[in-house]
């Protein structure tokens, strides 16, 4: 079993947000961006939908014999470390430009790399600042009714020191939370980079639980579009296509970051750590495919739901189509009958209207035998 997943037994549980915040957390593929048009780069404008009451700042500092975890009030407070120890500060929340400011100034960060963990519309991306990576990543899971809750990650990874932004700071990174603690496993006696690996690893974990869900919706939809489809699965398959594009939005471009990972001359990115993202880059790229193939399902499922209304409404068709055939011969022998004309030697006889309408009975059950027999009906 992998090191990642070794205490928690599991993949990662996310903790959600609120029901209220559904609808502000889930997919928007695109962000409004109006409100930066003429600022200088490196401006502090945060760009997104969802913002925390506050932001909420946690670390932990440790080596192999310790653990400190401790909340963080003033980010002014924080540095990186000056002995070997590691330094994890996680911070949930992106929208007060002056605690980016401080972390810019406490460690250095470029004004462009502040401006990008502002911009919660980013994609997957990673940049080398050579003093320090920036990893950005978006987090997702699915609620309990369907809706993909998606939150940006921004990474900073320092020779002995790790940040991570969150958007609105829920996260997947109990379990590493976990193992610090306990001290149990790799993690407290590996590096910065590891630890950014085991981060990484939670969120690419949530991607297949993510997938897995979507698969079983994928499925139960393509039962309901051969049995019963209704405007409703028409309704169902044009959101499972727009959750999928923001998947394959979301997830693409991480092969290539996650591969630069594993290739990289950092000299604090060691190689024994890179094995660690060569199999999370290989996790990728299996997701990747998945999600190209719940693609072409999703597409499929289309297909035959306008193929199965198709067949209902020529079903619907054919059977009124032989009911009006039916009755275009009795119309014509009742039109017959329906003329005003004086000499119609049938119009006298005592069993003439009994007759006319064995006829037309008659005519109705012969052309029913041979709709029958040509295995129309």
């Amino acid at each position: 079993m992998k090191e990642g997943k070794d205490e928690a037994g599991a993949r990662p549980a996310l903790d959600l947000p609120p029901e209220s915040a559904y609808k502000q957390a889930t997919v928007k593929l695109v962000q409004k961006r109006s409100k930066k048009t003429g600022l200088p780069p490196g401006s502090l404008v945060h760009i997104g939908e969802h913002k925390p009451e506050r932001v909420k700042i946690d670390a932990f500092e440790y080596t192999a014999s310790r653990c400190d975890e401790r909340a963080v009030a003033d980010p002014n407070g924080l540095h990186p470390p000056a002995d070997e120890s590691v330094l994890w500060v996680d911070i949930g929340g992106v929208h007060k430009p002056e605690v980016l400011e401080a972390f810019g100034r406490q460690f250095g960060l470029h004004p462009l790399l502040l401006e990008d963990i502002a911009n919660t519309d980013q994609r997957p991306k990673l940049d080398d600042y050579e003093t320090h990576f920036f990893l950005v990543m978006k987090m997702l899971a699915v609620t309990d009714r369907g809706d993909i809750v998606v939150e940006q990650v921004s990474f900073v990874l320092g020779r002995h020191y790790v940040l991570s932004f969150q958007e609105n700071g829920t996260d997947v990174f109990q379990p590493v939370r976990d193992r610090l603690r306990g001290g149990k496993g790799r993690l407290r006696q590996a590096g910065a980079d590891y630890l950014l690996y085991a981060l990484v690893d939670a969120i690419v974990d949530q991607y297949f639980a993510v997938l897995e869900s979507i698969g079983e919706r994928i499925e139960s939809l393509q039962d309901k579009v051969v049995s019963d489809p209704e405007p409703e699965t028409l309704k169902d398959i044009h959101e499972l296509k727009r959750q999928l594009l923001f998947l394959r939005r979301a997830v693409w471009p991480l092969r290539e970051a996650t591969n630069s990972l594993s290739r990289s001359d950092c000299p604090f990115l060691h190689e024994p750590t890179k094995i660690f993202f060569r199999d999370v880059y290989d996790h990728v790229v299996q997701i990747v495919d998945t999600i190209e193939t719940l693609r072409e399902m999703v597409s499929s499922s289309l297909d035959t739901y306008l193929s199965s209304v198709s067949y209902r409404l020529n079903a619907v068709m054919r059977v009124l189509t032989v009911i009006t055939t039916i009755f275009m011969p009795l119309s014509f022998i009742a039109s017959i009958y329906g003329m005003n004309f004086e000499h119609m030697p049938e119009l006298k006889w005592v069993w003439g209207y009994p007759l006319v309408l064995s006829l037309m009975g008659i005519v109705a059950a012969a052309m029913l035998l041979g709709f029958r027999w040509r295995k129309w009906l």
